[in-house]
C-alpha cells in the first residue's frame, strides 16, 4: 500500500549575514529544526519521556539573503499589521503597505532583517 508523507512546512528566514540578530535567529532555527527531527530509536533506553514530552513539528528551513517578493511582503505586513508604524519596522521608512512595497522595489536594502515566516504558500 502506498503511504503519502505530509510535506514539511517551510520556514523562511530573511537573513543578513552581517547582522548579529540575524545570525542568532539562524542559529536558533537550526537548533529547533534539529531537535524537532530527533526521535528515540529501539536501541536507546526505554525511557522516552524527554522525546514524548515536547512534540515539535519538523520543518524545512529556507535561509535567504534576498528580499521578499511583493506578495511575500504583503503577507508579512498582513500578519504584523501595517498601521501604527509597523510597516516602517519591516521596510525602513514605510508608512503603510503600498509605501512598503514601493520602497522595497526602489531599494531592496530597506527591508529590515531578520524576518522569519512561513511563506511557502506565497
Amino acid at each position: 500500500m502506498f503511504r503519502f508523507h505530509k510535506s514539511l512546512d517551510v520556514i523562511t528566514l530573511f537573513h543578513k549575514a552581517s547582522s548579529p540578530a540575524s545570525i542568532r535567529a539562524q542559529t536558533l532555527l537550526k537548533q529547533i529544526s534539529a531537535h524537532a527531527s530527533e526521535s528515540a530509536t529501539e536501541d536507546q533506553a526505554s525511557d522516552h519521556a524527554a522525546q514524548n514530552k515536547f512534540q515539535r513539528t519538523e520543518f524545512e528551513l529556507n535561509v535567504t539573503e534576498d528580499p521578499p517578493t511583493s506578495d511575500q511582503l504583503r503577507t508579512i505586513l498582513e500578519y504584523v499589521g501595517s498601521g501604527g508604524g509597523r510597516a516602517g519596522q519591516i521596510v525602513d521608512g514605510a508608512t503603510g503597505e503600498t509605501d512598503a512595497v514601493a520602497k522595497l522595489k526602489d531599494n531592496p536594502d530597506s527591508f529590515q532583517r531578520p524576518v522569519v515566516g512561513s511563506l511557502h504558500r506565497c
